[in-house]
């Protein structure tokens, strides 16, 4: 719950001029983000909100700052807890919560949604050391690579978005920033595949373009990719992955370039 929120129930304020908040009188709906949470920059996705069987209206909301693409929801689309974004910007990125509407009260707020925009900088370089061949039961370092200046990296294993790894970058000694991950203990009874992406600390919910896919090799998995290289890399779409850490502000190592955006700037 937000302490704006917080205040408001303790002090019994309305939310608006027909509505009173009462905590704990409905129990919080579901708010999830189709096709994906973590979204390129310029694509659809729609915010849904699911209250119980009697919601009769849905409110949508993003934390620390207000977000204008709402208000232009349709009415009978914002009855029914859908909120299009038909081409989603990096001004959109943020922390969502959405409230229903039943019988005279609001409910609790849900659990929040992070909506990631990636594609705002370059892309970092994914590599494994010292080989993406990995024997089974054992562990393997992956390092993000970028001359951007980024202030954190993200690794995200393809196909699980619960529990991407978010570490603070750090410069090396050839002037780019990096991170460090460890991986492992591997098996061969799944496919092992990683994207890294970059963020700047002036919005964590906003992301580079992802690494092209580095996949590790565990003898005995059957059917290696065709497309896979002699390193075990291939390109293609980003996969499911959210979750970010905000850091601290970082400075540029010699040769490396402060984050700036492909196109544009954003206000968060």
């Amino acid at each position: 719950m937000t302490p704006i929120l917080m205040v408001l129930i303790c002090l019994g304020l309305s939310l608006g001029p027909r509505t009173q908040v009462q905590a704990g009188i409905l129990p919080k709906p579901t708010l999830w983000a189709e096709p994906d949470r973590v979204i390129t920059q310029g694509s659809p996705v729609t915010l849904r909100c699911q209250g119980n069987l009697e919601a009769l209206e849905y409110h949508l909301y993003r934390e620390k700052k207000s977000a204008s693409w709402i208000t232009l929801t349709r009415p009978e689309l914002v009855k029914k807890g859908q909120f299009p974004i038909p081409s989603i910007t990096w001004e959109d990125a943020g922390r969502y919560r959405c409230q229903y509407y039943s019988h005279s009260w609001w409910s609790e707020p849900s659990d929040p949604l992070e909506l990631v925009v990636t594609g705002a900088y370059s892309k970092p370089t994914l590599s494994a050391l010292p080989s993406p061949v990995v024997t089974s039961g054992g562990s393997v370092t992956l390092q993000c690579d970028s001359w951007v200046a980024f202030v954190g990296f993200i690794l995200c294993k393809e196909g699980e978005d619960d529990h991407p790894q978010c570490l603070n970058s750090q410069p090396n000694a050839y002037g780019s920033f990096q991170a460090v991950f460890s991986v492992g203990p591997v098996s061969p009874s799944r496919r092992w595949s990683y994207r890294c992406y970059g963020y700047d600390s002036r919005s964590p919910y906003v992301w580079s373009l992802p690494s092209d896919l580095l996949e590790l090799l565990v003898p005995g998995f059957p059917g290696a990719s065709p497309l896979m290289g002699s390193h075990g890399q291939r390109r293609s779409q980003a996969g499911a992955c959210s979750g970010s850490q905000a850091g601290g502000a970082r400075g540029g190592g010699a040769g490396s370039v402060m984050a700036q955006p492909l196109l544009g700037r954003w206000n968060f």
